[in-house]
């Protein structure tokens, strides 16, 4: 008797969409649809994808059933078939990457496991939604969701603080629902304690996509714009600016050269770090310090912790002595 043949070994393609259309997803998305038996994801995504999808098995969950959609793909794939499990944006940010990872991590998957996994990346919203208002993300940023379903406040209102004290761009992810309407007025208290009333702020909401709809607004006047579920807000720092429609994050050029020529100020030198630098701020720390600075002022100047700045000083010092037992030995 002829023996069975081994079943077919299962993957799971986990796909961001980026904003939605065609035209904006990677070709490594659209394939990875293409060569899927079974397409998982939540029934706003599926209608993004669904010229893609015929001859399909397409299975369509609700908001809050993202472990579900998990425990479907993994469950098809132990059977050998091909998903594909969607998210717009990028799967990896606030997408279903990661639930799918602590799944099948749980049930003792590893990667020699018979169920393939790749990881198809998308654009996020925050790159979306800073492509439509001009260049507000050329300098540091990062990333908050004011979701507090999974995420207790205390935790996310302790990094709304530290990234608006810190002067980086953020983006503020999931801030408001029909149920939570409180959470961007608490971010926009966090805020104003750390940047002026003026700070620009751009709403995005739907980026390319039918409904897209872009408003300018400041810390001060947030609250009057039109933010939904949809939305992502745009919060800028000390140096962002809105002209002609387009908000903009120098990323510090004006620092080191003459924007009109491209010549380097006085003291700089293109290819170098500033004057202004680490090894720059290091001497003028140390001469502050030689001179009575003490550790607790320096580290109130310049809002780092007293630790660091006592560790700095230090190496800095076991630098100096080295360099100079060298020169002596010499």
């Amino acid at each position: 008797m002829t023996a069975p043949l081994p079943a077919r070994p299962g993957k799971i393609t986990l796909v961001g969409l980026g904003p939605g259309a065609i035209e904006h997803m990677s070709g490594r998305a659209r394939a990875a649809i293409a060569e899927a038996d079974t397409v998982i994801g939540y029934a706003a995504y599926i209608r993004l994808v669904a010229e893609l999808l015929p001859g399909k098995e397409v299975i369509k969950k609700a908001m809050t059933e993202e472990l579900d959609r998990v425990h479907e793909a993994v469950d098809r794939a132990r059977q050998g078939k091909n998903v594909a499990l969607i998210s717009s944006g990028d799967v990896g940010v606030y997408g279903m990457a990661g639930a799918t990872y602590e799944t099948l991590f749980q049930a003792g998957w590893t990667p020699d496991d018979d169920i393939a996994v790749e990881v198809v990346p998308g654009t996020s919203a925050i790159n979306s939604c800073a492509a439509l208002v001009g260049a507000p993300l050329t300098h540091d940023f990062c990333a908050i969701s004011l979701s507090d379903l999974l995420t207790p406040w205390p935790v996310i209102a302790r990094r709304l603080n530290a990234a608006a004290a810190a002067d980086f761009v953020v983006a503020l992810y999931n801030p408001k629902s029909g149920r939570r309407t409180r959470q961007i007025a608490e971010a926009r208290r966090l805020f104003l304690a750390h940047r002026r009333p003026e700070t620009p702020v751009a709403i995005v909401k739907s980026a390319y996509r039918a409904r897209q709809h872009i408003e300018f607004a400041t810390l001060d006047s947030l609250l009057d714009a039109d933010i939904g579920m949809l939305s992502t807000v745009l919060i800028g720092n000390s140096s962002t600016f809105i002209q002609h429609g387009r908000m903009v994050t120098p990323r510090g050029y004006a620092n080191k050269y003459e924007t009109a020529s491209g010549a380097a100020h006085r003291g700089e030198r293109a290819g170098h770090s500033l004057s202004s630098g680490l090894d720059g701020w290091l001497a003028a720390l140390r001469e502050e310090h030689a001179n009575g600075q003490s550790i607790a002022a320096l580290a109130s100047r310049f809002q780092l912790p007293p630790d660091y700045i006592a560790a700095t000083l230090a190496d800095a010092d076991e630098a100096l002595h080295a360099a100079s037992d060298t020169a002596h030995d010499a």
